[in-house]
């Protein structure tokens, strides 16, 4: 049996027990030392987890595919994590073949430079075309294709808990229940694009949907509950 005993060079000139919660840091911190974070020394696996998206907006005659491939950190282990790895967009359409190549790139260097990367689905989301966006089916506005394929990358993040769906409050759903019935009582309520909300209703800034009505001298989104008077 090899022994654990370490020999002392030097004097020993003092000491000190080390406490209860010392020696809970130490062990904390050498787990959380030994646990793997994404970073560019990862080598690529042989073997992906892969998921892809059809994406056919309004403006384009061929359907797009994201493809997002995910790496498992810390497998089989408390810490067990999936992060995204790298972004394929295919398409019959050449027209943006370029700038789409490009994009994919920088996108997948982002995903394994580690740290947090859902910043990329703000960045994206908030490109606009100088020519006009379009309105997907339900009536969801998309300001540009590339703020489309954030909200795609957007998606795949919240699928693997990267992510997390800004839910309302039980309060704020029952308020704005009350405002729709209150709203649609007044004979304003017609077939509108979408067929969820009045057909009166103009964009939302924050969710982008064509939401927002005026109630009792405000202009409040039926969809997120933004409002301009809070």
């Amino acid at each position: 049996m090899m022994s654990s005993a370490k020999k002392i060079e030097n004097k020993i000139v003092g000491f000190r027990v080390a406490k209860a919660e010392e020696t809970a840091q130490a062990r904390a911190q050498a787990v959380e030392s030994s646990v793997v974070q994404m970073n560019e020394a990862i080598g690529r696996p042989e073997v992906l987890m892969g998921t892809t998206y059809k994406l056919k907006p309004p403006v384009a005659e061929h359907a797009m595919y994201i493809t997002i491939n995910d790496i498992i950190l810390n497998e089989d282990t408390e810490h067990e994590q999936r992060r995204p790895y790298e972004i394929f967009i295919n398409s019959k359409n050449m027209e943006h073949f370029q700038w789409i190549i490009a994009l994919t790139r920088v996108i997948s260097a982002c995903f394994r430079k580690g740290g947090d990367v859902t910043f990329l689905v703000e960045e994206l989301r908030s490109v606009y075309d100088p020519s006009g966006g379009y309105f997907k089916k339900g009536g969801v506005f998309m300001p540009s294709l590339v703020a489309d394929m954030g909200a795609v990358i957007e998606k795949h993040m919240k699928a693997i808990g990267l992510m997390e769906d800004e839910e309302l409050s039980e309060h704020t759903k029952k308020i704005l229940a009350e405002k729709r019935i209150q709203f649609e009582s007044h004979g304003k309520q017609e077939n509108g694009d979408s067929g969820q909300f009045p057909a009166g209703a103009t964009l939302c800034g924050k969710c982008n949907e064509k939401a927002v009505v005026r109630m009792d001298g405000c202009d409040t989104c039926l969809g997120c509950g933004a409002s301009k008077c809070q």
